[in-house]
């Protein structure tokens, strides 16, 4: 039973000097794939020639240890620096196997002996590798994209040890808000950006993440930059791998504006507060006195006798008024709701 072809249109280069091995390898090839594009170089001059090429597009190489003009570890270094990402396969005798094993320590794909190549072996090295370069290639994309969200980010970010608490690595905006250089803050833990009347609840804070299934967390705590500046920071994180160890990794939102604009409002509202107080029991009392008064005179009149005493109540009362106007006036000059 023949084995059912691949169709995808693989465009594979076989660098090869022996007629003999590369028309082995062409059928090979077209046993499994139902239309490979091939092309042939018989020398390292005729591969560099190929892969400078802009034109031509290449999956993957199959590539002979000997050439005429250049062999072993020199032409594995060059092809693989012509490649940019190309799978590489070394097809090596059994004479060279031990070499075989090391070239894949110089970035080779795979290596398959040619005495024991078949049509089955050759064509899942080819699928198996050329997949894996892509999943890898995906794999350092998507890394690149993660360092590019964590490194340029506008807000503070860090990564920290889970179990060592220490900074396993911190964005620039972290840098610049706190005062600390990378080297500094991978020599710190982060028990070093809190006040040292606050370790005991970070310390019991971790411990509680540490046991707790969910991973995401936040909440507001005070930090400490490097000039010693008491900040509130809004934190939310989140565990992940990394650097062969569980890391927790850091958003900080400095909250502090926030924190001291409604520490302001809370004592304007207390001022408020105390006026009002004084506006419906202080205020009372001297005008009060000064109602009865100027009703006694409107009511009852007053003789010479009454007269400067009663003035004199009324003018003790009036001051009395204005005294406690002026607090008043002196106390809501300290108001300002429109603080920013």
């Amino acid at each position: 039973m023949k084995p059912i072809k691949d169709h995808k249109p693989y465009q594979i280069l076989i660098v090869e000097d022996n007629l003999g091995d590369y028309t082995l390898i062409v059928d090979y090839l077209e046993e499994r794939f139902e239309s490979p594009v091939i092309s042939w170089a018989k020398n390292f001059k005729d591969a560099k020639t190929i892969l400078t090429d802009s034109n031509i597009k290449c999956d993957l190489i199959l590539l002979d240890l000997t050439l005429p003009d250049k062999s072993g570890e020199e032409l594995i270094t060059e092809i693989i620096q012509l490649s940019h990402e190309i799978p590489l396969i070394i097809l090596t005798g059994y004479s060279d196997i031990n070499f075989g094993i090391k070239s894949l320590s110089l970035g080779v794909s795979d290596y398959l002996i040619k005495d024991e190549l078949d049509s089955n072996s050759l064509y899942k090295s080819i699928v198996y590798n050329i997949e894996r370069k892509k999943t890898l290639l995906q794999l350092e994309t998507s890394e690149r994209r993660y360092s590019d969200l964590f490194h340029l980010s506008p807000q503070p970010m860090w990564v920290y040890d889970i179990e060592t608490l220490r900074f396993l690595d911190v964005n620039l905006a972290a840098e610049k808000h706190y005062g600390y250089s990378l080297q500094e803050f991978l020599g710190m833990t982060i028990k070093d950006i809190r006040p040292e009347e606050d370790i005991p609840e970070l310390i019991e804070r971790v411990e509680f993440l540490n046991q707790t299934k969910g991973s995401y967390s936040m909440g507001t705590f005070r930090h400490k930059k490097k000039n010693g500046e008491i900040i509130y920071v809004e934190i939310q994180s989140n565990t992940l791998p990394f650097q062969n160890t569980t890391g927790r990794i850091i958003l900080a939102n400095d909250v502090t504006e926030r924190f001291t604009y409604i520490d302001a409002i809370e004592k304007q509202n207390e001022k408020l507060k105390e006026i009002a107080w004084i506006q419906s029991h202080v205020v009372r009392a001297p005008l009060a006195r000064m109602m009865s008064l100027i009703d006694i005179i409107k009511n009852y009149g007053i003789d010479d006798n009454d007269n400067e005493k009663l003035l004199t109540h009324l003018l003790e009362s009036a001051e009395e008024l204005d005294i406690i106007i002026k607090d008043i006036s002196r106390k809501s000059e300290g108001i300002n709701l429109n603080k920013k």
